[in-house]
């Protein structure tokens, strides 16, 4: 198949793509259960919220896949299929390795418009053949090594159930040579650079559109390793891996000039400016103030106040063992607890909103301004939380935790990674970013989340009564669902499958159809602004089955003062 995507389409699409996105990594060392959990906001204003589902497969030699590009569908070449490909749900494959990212951007000049692989195929053909998230690693390496990598700089969390993985990986750029053997011109930096890094077990990480991996050990034939190095792939003492000519082609291309050991991937690769620390490390720093006391420090660089002041670590210890819950937590924050809180300045009033509509940057009387980029952002198309738990079978110990929207008012539903279909409300294809579903899960929720948009403050509490209503159950519930699976999968694996498909589809039909009740509820409740009374969930009527007055809470204070301000006297009463 010819390739007909441009550099100069590219660059387009990088340019309106934004800061998107937010991924953060908590080893078992660090979790209350020894689960390995990973996140991944996919924030874009495009993206439709569904649970992808590809089954494993086996197929006949000679075989191609097509590859699409991520952001556009357009078609970018074509790329041998395996004799077998593993069943994949979202982004957890049947062996429990999860993948994430987080788009950097970087330098433009090295976008290949040549290469056949982009960042979401790079994604899904290393679930559909990796065993381990090293395996998964050498795939992506090796396929931009052979096809080219068509994206920007991005980094990828990458997980299985032993251990979490950090990567950061950008294009070569394209340099144009004559190929006598075939007469075609093709591209002499066809490829990309790329570093992995093991976190270590017991501490948290985490990556919001910000290239992070700064120094890192060189090759040492123990601890660190280059692709010429796969053998030792394997190697538990192995922490780090890297493309063997990263310096060599940063001295080249003048990114760098000093010595090997302070080669600085970021710096050479996509230099920190204000949006990089700003924009997006500081949600990394968010999360990281939840975990951990010596936060404070780091502030002068994510603030943007001081880009030469000491950088977010890549990873740090928490001063607590972190739960499944606190992971659903971590992605709905706004800055709470902190000066940054976007529900307290003037951008959120009058009803206490942590919303700030689009763009991102904006100008006023010949100023450039920004509003605040928080975890919680109203264009997700979805999110999820991967765990992947090492004490159980790889069919039951992966769990998917995949909710659409908004962060902040999606309700994370189990999915485990064996399953052999997705429900109807979360499946490909019902519905689109252009056509309404009524029982699709995304414009469920969408329909909710924007009743919220309107009333933040009023009608929050009621969202998360339900939110955490469902989310405890069904944590709750998949405590019970292992172990009846365990006892099944001793017996009959197929029979366990059957089981986890069967509940994982009725938690996706119970969590659509409740929400839809809780709409419902919300549309009374605040209708015309009023607020009905009710306890439990009942509104009160009086004893002759009229409601009882609705209360009318008007305006906060903060909203009249400034009302007051801006006209004096206009509306005073006389």
């Amino acid at each position: 198949m010819k390739k007909v995507v441009t550099l100069s389409f590219i660059l387009l699409i990088a340019s309106t793509v934004g800061k998107a996105c937010t991924n953060f990594l908590v080893t078992r060392g660090a979790s209350v259960d020894g689960s390995n959990f990973i996140t991944y906001a996919a924030d874009s204003h495009i993206r439709y919220g569904e649970l992808y589902f590809t089954p494993s497969a086996d197929r006949q030699e000679g075989s191609m896949r097509v590859i699409y590009d991520r952001s556009t569908n357009q078609p970018r070449g074509e790329v041998p299929q395996p004799g077998h490909t593993y069943k994949v749900i979202g982004y957890i494959n049947e062996h429990q390795v999860a993948l994430g990212e987080t788009t950097f951007g970087g330098r433009t000049e090295l976008i290949d418009p040549t290469g056949i692989i982009d960042y979401g195929s790079l994604m899904f053909l290393a679930l559909e053949r990796s065993t381990s998230a090293r395996e998964a690693i050498k795939i992506m390496a090796d396929l931009v090594e052979e096809y080219g990598y068509g994206s920007d700089g991005e980094t990828f969390s990458i997980s299985d159930a032993n251990e979490v993985w950090y990567m950061e990986i950008t294009g070569k750029g394209y340099t144009p040579v004559y190929d006598k053997k075939t007469g075609d011109t093709v591209n002499a930096d066809r490829g990309a650079v790329w570093v992995a890094i093991r976190i270590p077990d017991g501490y948290v990480s985490g990556h919001a559109n910000a290239a992070r991996i700064t120094t890192f050990p060189l090759r040492d034939g123990k601890k660190s390793i280059t692709d010429k190095d796969w053998k030792r792939l394997y190697n538990d003492d192995v922490e780090v891996i890297y493309k063997h000519d990263i310096i060599d082609f940063a001295r080249r291309k003048g990114y760098f000039t000093g010595k090997d050991q302070a080669f600085d991937f970021s710096a050479a690769f996509a230099p920190v400016d204000f949006s990089a620390a700003r924009i997006c490390d500081m949600r990394v720093w968010a999360m990281f103030n939840e975990i951990n006391d010596d936060m404070d420090q780091y502030l002068d660089y994510v603030t943007g106040k001081d880009l030469t002041a000491e950088r977010l670590p890549l990873y740090v210890k928490p001063n607590r063992k972190i739960s499944l819950s606190d992971m659903m937590s971590f992605m709905r924050n706004y800055f709470q607890g902190t000066e940054y809180d976007k529900s307290q300045d003037i951008g959120g009033d009058p009803f206490g909103s942590p919303y700030r509509w689009t763009p991102l940057y904006w100008e006023y009387e010949g100023k450039q301004y920004f509003h605040e980029r928080t975890t919680v952002t109203q264009q997700t198309g979805f999110s999820f939380i991967a765990q992947s738990r090492n004490w159980l079978p790889d069919e039951i110990g992966g769990i998917i935790w995949f909710g659409v929207d908004d962060t902040n008012s999606t309700v994370y539903t189990p999915f485990y990674c064996s399953i052999d279909e997705v429900p109807v409300e979360f499946r490909q294809g019902n519905g689109d970013m252009l056509t309404y579903s009524d029982n699709a899960a995304f414009w469920v929720f969408n329909r909710l989340a924007h009743f919220k948009y309107l009333f933040y403050n009023r009608v929050i509490d009621d969202i998360i009564k339900v939110q955490n209503e469902l989310e405890n159950t069904y944590q709750k519930e998949v405590e019970t669902i292992d172990k009846e699976a365990l006892k099944l999968y001793d017996i009959n694996p197929e029979k366990a499958r059957v089981l986890l498909t069967e509940y994982s589809c009725n938690a996706g039909k119970n969590t659509v159809e409740r929400w839809k009740e809780l709409d419902n509820f919300l549309l009374v409740k605040y209708l015309d602004s009023n607020i009905k009374q009710e306890q439990d969930g009942n509104f009160i009527r009086n004893p002759w089955g009229y409601p009882v007055s609705p209360k009318q809470n008007g305006y906060p204070d903060s909203w009249k003062k400034k009302v007051i301000e801006d006209t004096g006297d206009r509306f005073l009463l006389k």
